[in-house]
């Protein structure tokens, strides 16, 4: 398990960015493992156009791995294309189930969950942030009347 928690594992799980609420938050959700009982919440606030994260706040009751994968999403979605967010989740998730290639650009520091791969218990903690965030994404997109972010073909 030392391969899980490594140092940059735990230095991101202690330094988790934009922790707390966002006053104006345009969408909540809450994400729940029911393997362990992580949780994560994510509160979003768009732009003017619906396409691009303005805000974010993060409350993660999580592991390390849940944790880490929190202070990625918080660290680097300001200023992302929605379609960026859903495409990193999408990228994280075939990473630990399918052992596909790391999330490259912006969210390139996924990479160091890749062992998670080997820890199916492990899978639904280390993605609850990225999902919430696409959910809190889709949720805020059909407040405003917009069309739902879909994943890339491919």
């Amino acid at each position: 398990m030392s391969e899980l928690y490594h140092n940059r594992i735990l230095e991101l799980a202690a330094n988790i960015p934009h922790v707390g609420t966002l006053e104006g938050a345009e969408a909540s959700v809450l994400k729940v493992s029911r393997v362990c009982g992580s949780t994560v919440n994510v509160e979003i606030r768009l732009d003017e156009s619906g396409d691009h994260v303005a805000a974010i706040a993060v409350d993660p009751k999580a592991c390390a791995l849940g944790q880490a994968s929190t202070a990625i999403l918080a660290e680097y979605v300001l200023g992302a294309h929605v379609d960026e967010v859903v495409a990193a989740r999408d990228a994280l998730k075939a990473m630990l189930k399918d052992k596909g290639p790391p999330p490259e650009g912006r969210f390139w520091e996924l990479r160091h969950l890749q062992a998670v791969a080997d820890y199916p218990p492990r899978h639904t903690s280390t993605l609850l942030a990225f999902e919430a965030a696409v959910a809190a994404i889709q949720q805020a997109r059909a407040a405003r009347g917009l069309a739902p972010v879909e994943a890339p073909q491919g």
